[in-house]
Order: C-alpha cells, then structure tokens, then sequence
C-alpha cells in the first residue's frame, strides 16, 4: 500500500517568520498535534516541522508570550520525510528509527502533498480488519511502531 491512499492531504502550514501562537492557533483549530513549516521565499519547500510540545517548551524555557517567539526558535530543522509513492512499510520505518509520529509526505519535487500518521496507520488496519481482509497496512505492524515511538 503507497503512503499517497492514507494520508491526510489537507495540511496546515505556517512560515518560520510566524509566531509560535500562529502554529499553537492552527493547531487548536484543526486538532492536530504539528505544522509543517515552509519557507518564506515562496517555494514552498519544507524547512521544518513543529510539535504541540515544541510550542509548550519553547514557551517554558523562553519566558516569553507565544506571540513573541517565532516558529524558527522552536522547530526541528532536521525535517524526516516521505513521498507519496513509497510504501507505508518505508514510512513506518522512518517513523520507528526516528521516534516520530508523523511524517510530511512531498512530492516528486519535494513539494507539501500531506501528512502521514500514526493513527493514519492505524485507521486504515481498523478499516481493513473490520472488512474481514487480512491487514497489510505495513511490515512491522502499527502496535511495533507505537511501541518504537513511545
């Protein structure tokens, strides 16, 4: 199964010139838990990637009001991604070598398409199960990813 027919394909982005509160408002208003972060040259390209917790420690460690912080300070740079044609065998093992649990998924030109999961992952062997197919979601199973994650 390819990555592109389980993610989620619409996905919220700030700049890194925007302020952590955009990124915390984003995410209260979409109920998600990280915003990919673009360029602010227009390219569209993904810089970096901030969590819910990168917000809440920046804030700590900072001292500063979220309107004050700008999402650069307190992302990942180092951004783990997939593409939209690779399995989601490849993602799950990106995702339990790099303890994360969400990956950005690009294109064939490194462009924003969406965003995969754990719980992507994990709806899917719901759906596959309940249908009474054996799953093939991924190789190693979504209870051997969470675990790797957790």
């Amino acid at each position: 199964m390819k990555v592109e027919q389980i993610m989620t394909r619409e996905v919220k982005v700030c700049t890194e010139a925007d302020s952590l509160n955009r990124a915390a408002e984003l995410m209260w208003e979409f109920e998600c838990g990280c915003i990919p972060v673009i360029s602010t040259d227009g390219d569209g390209k993904v810089v970096g990637i901030v969590t819910d917790r990168d917000v809440a420690m920046a804030a700590y460690t900072q001292g500063k009001q979220l309107w004050a912080i700008p999402v650069a300070t307190a992302m990942a740079h180092k951004v783990i991604a997939c593409h939209a044609d690779h399995g989601v065998s490849y993602a799950e093992a990106l995702m339990r070598e790099n303890r994360i649990r969400r990956l950005p998924v690009l294109d064939e030109n490194d462009h924003l398409v969406g965003i995969l999961s754990l719980d992507d992952i994990a709806r899917e062997a719901r759906r596959q199960a309940s249908a009474g197919r054996r799953v093939q979601v991924s190789g190693e199973g979504v209870s051997d990813t969470l675990a790797s994650v957790s």
